[in-house]
């Protein structure tokens, strides 16, 4: 099995850190603006998403120190249309979310076949980012549409 390059690996570990402590505030932000009939369940499921960003930021400081090297204090970029729409607020959890996802094939392609440990937890990190775009997609849909976002964009009006 070859080496892999620490110095490529941690730079990409401390982007995913980054853009997870940017889930962080962005999904506890989101929880505060949201009103309405549908407020409760949708604001405790953007909290969950909090709670899941940190749990993920937590797993990647704890593989950029067992690198021995130095996690990042930054924070990723913010999306914020300053904006009351679920709607909205839901696109842009999405955007985010394919940014990490592609962070997460970007740490994949850096550790497959060179480490076994780093390249199952990103499967893994992949996998989770993967089902929790389609969730949000789902929730993006009209009530029986089956047309993914991904589809929609594809084909013309």
């Amino acid at each position: 099995m070859a080496e892999i390059n620490k110095e490529d690996v941690v730079a990409v570990l401390n982007r995913i850190l980054e853009s997870e402590l940017a889930g962080v505030v962005r999904y506890t932000h989101y929880s505060f603006l949201v009103f309405g009939f549908g407020r409760i369940p949708i604001r405790s499921w953007l909290r969950e998403q909090a709670d899941e960003s940190l749990l993920h930021a937590q797993q990647v400081g704890e593989w950029i120190t067992t690198l021995g090297a130095y996690p990042s204090l930054a924070i990723g970029p913010l999306l914020d249309s300053h904006t009351f729409d679920i709607a909205s607020i839901l696109r842009e959890s999405l955007q985010a979310e394919n940014v990490a996802l592609a962070l997460y094939r970007e740490l994949l392609a850096l550790v497959e076949d060179r480490s076994v440990a780093l390249e199952e937890f990103a499967r893994q990190m992949i996998h989770v980012e993967e089902m929790h775009a389609g969730e949000v997609d789902k929730m993006l849909r009209r009530p029986g549409e089956m047309t993914t976002s991904a589809e929609r964009l594809a084909s013309p009006p």
